[in-house]
């Protein structure tokens, strides 16, 4: 075991002499496998960040969550015949909860989109909503400054409101300054309660908390018709129920409410985040395919580099090795001595790509508010990639150093 540790400790030492006394060379012959790793690690790293916050923004929205719905998510030809189906209504949430066992909660939404003033401050295309109760226990909402509703503004319709980072940003100088005061929305007046976190860029972004203004279902509903808002209601499942029960559950308990025929067809949808999921992980498998493929040629191309500069070290080192031979050095010892030192210049390269996508993902992370991550088991396959690269190419050479007749070699020049 300590023989082998001598053996690296002198691989590297070589490595790193080749490098100091061929710059140049070394380098160029490196390139390639510094832009393989740079474009392998490159896309992973930005790939594994997108998915992670898609993730994150899926499970917002909540994995175990059903949107009932007028409308089917996603591709559908046939929207005309969706366009004649009732709304949902809030009456239909109502009757939901007794029916549904397995929903956990229920929630209602109606939307909208319009202008805000606060004195000669104006933001328009603003979002509106109006929420039931439990909404916040299937959509967390964080509140940043004051509070989000109580039970008496839903039960008495207060005309309160909690607003979007973004939005307060705009109406007052700043943003913690809008508690306490009223806004008009609509012709009216409504007081300002709390003031949501700032949420940030999100590739999926269903709500846009940033740029909304909140306010209890009961009194949202006197400035719009729910029917023209975008009606949708939110169940949450219990964390133990499948989500396919609990779309049969609500599957029969909307056909009951809605008086449907056995022959009749659903006159509404029951939407899921699973297609969402679906989507997202085949368009980055495919990202990450592309991204092998490129770096996969930058490789093979940087192999080659390598093996070159491995057979010129062989040619070069020829006497040294015919004297380890020759003072009992071993086929063995002389071919993992080259083929470390092939390992390690690989892994020279590659520090060097990890080295420039990491100063590229802090420029994109500043520039974009989007933060870009390096995990340590990208780290680890960037490593072990290059030691592979490095074996391969060093293989022939290697092989070569460790068959040669010491005599021969102690007399070449």
């Amino acid at each position: 075991m300590f023989r082998f540790f001598e053996i690296i400790i002198a691989s590297l030492k070589m490595a790193l002499e080749e490098f100091r006394s061929n710059k140049l060379r070394t380098f160029l012959s490196l390139f390639g496998i510094t832009i393989g790793i740079f474009c392998i690690i490159g896309v992973l790293a930005t790939v594994n960040s997108l998915q992670q916050n898609v993730q994150n923004d899926i499970k917002k929205l909540g994995t175990n969550s059903i949107f009932l719905d007028k409308w089917e998510y996603g591709p559908n030809k046939e929207w005309w015949k969706l366009a004649k189906r009732p709304p949902i209504k809030y009456e239909e949430m109502k009757l939901l909860k007794p029916k549904v066992k397995s929903a956990e909660f229920i929630a209602f939404k109606i939307a909208d989109n319009d202008k805000v003033e606060y004195g000669d401050n104006l933001v328009s295309g603003v979002n509106y909503y109006g929420f039931s109760e439990e909404f916040p226990e299937i959509q967390k909402i964080d509140i940043g400054l004051g509070r989000y509703f109580q039970q008496s503004d839903y039960d008495h319709a207060t005309n309160s409101a909690v607003l979007g980072y973004t939005v307060a940003e705009q109406l007052f100088l700043k943003p913690e300054d809008a508690i306490g005061k009223q806004v008009e929305i609509k012709g009216k007046k409504v007081n300002v309660v709390g003031l949501i976190k700032k949420q940030g860029q999100s590739i999926i972004d269903m709500y846009g908390f940033d740029n909304c203004i909140i306010m209890p279902y009961n009194y949202f509903k006197t400035m719009v018709k729910d029917q023209n808002s975008n009606p949708l209601i939110i169940i949450k499942g219990y964390d133990n129920m499948p989500i396919a029960g609990l779309k049969d559950d609500l599957t029969a308990a909307m056909r009951s409410i809605r008086k449907l025929k056995p022959t009749e067809e659903d006159n509404y949808s029951l939407n899921d985040i699973e297609p969402m999921k679906q989507i997202t992980e085949t368009l980055f498998g495919g990202i990450n395919t592309g991204g092998w493929a490129i770096a996969g040629l930058s490789l093979i191309v940087g192999m080659f580099g390598v093996a070159n500069i491995m057979f010129v070290t062989v040619r070069e080192r020829t006497s040294q090795i015919g004297l380890k031979k020759a003072i009992g050095a071993k086929r063995s010892t002389i071919l993992l001595e080259f083929l470390m030192e092939s390992a390690f210049l690989c892994i020279m390269g590659g520090a060097i790509g990890i080295l420039l996508v990491f100063i590229l993902t802090q420029i994109v992370s500043h520039a974009f508010d989007f933060p870009i991550f390096i995990s340590l088991g990208i780290m680890a396959l960037a490593v072990s990639i290059c030691i592979v690269i490095g074996v391969l190419a060093g293989i022939i050479p290697a092989s070569i150093a460790a068959r040669m007749d010491p005599v021969v070699a102690i007399r070449s020049k």
